[in-house]
């Protein structure tokens, strides 16, 4: 211990700058991060609601008079009465929307980006006008799109001078989901496709010349040459990607409202309903949520980086 405590104050001692330029930031985000997530996960362990959580009323103040529960609430949420409709239902459609959403993400910024880094009269000015959904705000964006989706909106007239069925996209259940994937798609490509246009220009030109000297196909150098360069690239966007549009609240939440769409709610935005947008108040129950879906994040970013490794070395 004492040979410890000697160790840190030789550190100290000749890093005290570097821990004094750290210090605000840690400081910054012990409040912002550390005191919050605590704070959730020992709400976790009891049976916190609007009705029993300390207030102040003037100059009087009501203390708490929540219990300790211990593990019932994660009991209750995953294998509870009801689990299937208030969990598991949520449960199958963030995945279903995490994955179909960074898939058209993927796709479409990739194919992009391949287009753009391509020799193109004007170019610039077509880079510029696709970022501009990803620099619009995200309510801008959301809201804008609202409009253009209600009935008599731009997106059914279109599909009616076309002669095409008019979904009922902010009513109908499964038109919600379709539409909820079409905005957050469209407001994630841009990054997608800057992120993958930039590891495509990173890539040497020679190893296209090389291939192709070779013989190679179109599909072969994309195969063999393009998706190898661009995975050190692929592999940060796409689990930003997923940890985003697994945690996309703005978009949910926006288009459809506090109350409408209950097929359409991912586990974020269902986890706030149950704290702010039912009375009384589930706090106990919404921050369960929440550390459940950061324990989802933390396992999966757990196994995708094992993955990633494994792959190095049997490429190696």
């Amino acid at each position: 211990m004492t040979a410890l405590v000697q160790r840190l104050k030789r550190s100290y001692s000749t890093y005290w700058y570097a821990y004094a330029m750290a210090a605000p930031v840690v400081i910054v985000l012990g409040v912002l991060v550390a005191y919050p997530l605590g704070r959730g996960i020992y709400l976790t362990l009891t049976d916190a609601t609007s009705l029993n959580v300390g207030h102040t009323i003037g100059v009087n103040h009501i203390p708490d008079t929540f219990k300790f529960v211990g593990l019932h609430n994660y009991q209750d949420v995953l294998f509870g009465e009801g689990a299937y409709d208030r969990f598991w239902s949520h449960f199958v459609w963030t995945m279903t929307w995490t994955v179909l959403c960074v898939g058209l993400h993927f796709s479409l910024g990739l194919s992009l980006a391949m287009m753009l880094n391509q020799k193109l009269r004007g170019r610039t000015f077509y880079r510029l006008l696709l970022i501009v959904p990803w620099a619009v705000p995200s309510f801008v964006t959301v809201f804008s799109w609202r409009l253009m989706l209600a009935d008599g909106g731009l997106v059914n007239m279109l599909l009616g001078s076309l002669h095409l069925p008019q979904p009922s996209w902010l009513e109908d259940p499964l038109a919600q989901k379709a539409a909820a994937i079409l905005v957050n798609t469209w407001c994630g490509v841009p990054f997608m496709m800057v992120s993958l246009l930039g590891g495509l220009q990173a890539i040497p030109g020679e190893l296209y010349e090389a291939a192709e000297m070779d013989g190679a196909s179109a599909w072969q150098r994309f195969r063999y040459v393009t998706l190898p360069g661009l995975r050190p690239v692929t592999s940060t966007v796409v689990l930003l990607g997923v940890i985003w549009t697994f945690n996309q609240f703005t978009i949910i939440f926006l288009l459809f409202g506090k109350t409408n769409a209950p097929d359409a709610q991912i586990l974020v935005t269902w986890a706030y309903q149950l704290g702010f947008g039912q009375l009384p108040r589930d706090y106990a129950q919404s921050a369960t949520y929440g550390i459940i879906l950061l324990s989802i994040l933390i396992v999966f970013t757990g196994f995708y980086q094992r993955w990633l490794k494994r792959n190095d070395q049997t490429a190696i």
